[in-house]
């Protein structure tokens, strides 16, 4: 028979499945998710329950957010470091580029006998 323990295993368990489903977990889910945990969790209502996962899921999302933002800073910097160019300047070097094969085109054009 489960004791205790198991029953703060198996809730606990949950918790972290909701973690990782933040992006996917719609109202639906988390009502349903809110009566288990409240039934099993030993918390007053249902109502506690969900309002607790409404602000998991906005912290996990705002959290995540922050996150992919370091994330991104952090690789610029290291291709930076690395001596790699980004897409706007390897853009502005493509234009330069065919800026210069044009002008060349132009004084060949100029210099060539006709």
């Amino acid at each position: 028979m489960a004791g205790p323990a198991s029953g703060s295993r198996q809730l606990a368990s949950e918790l972290a499945l909701a973690a990782v489903g933040t992006v996917a977990l719609t109202a639906e889910r988390i009502d349903a998710l809110a009566e288990a945990i409240a039934t099993r969790g030993g918390i007053a209502t249902s109502e506690e329950a969900r309002a607790f996962l409404r602000e998991q899921v906005e912290h996990w999302r705002e959290e995540g957010a922050r996150m992919s933002g370091q994330t991104t800073s952090w690789i610029g910097s290291l291709a930076c470091e690395l001596g790699l160019v980004g897409r706007e300047e390897a853009d502005e070097l493509d234009l330069r580029v065919a800026q210069l094969e044009h002008r060349l085109q132009l004084l060949e054009r100029e210099s060539d006998p006709a």
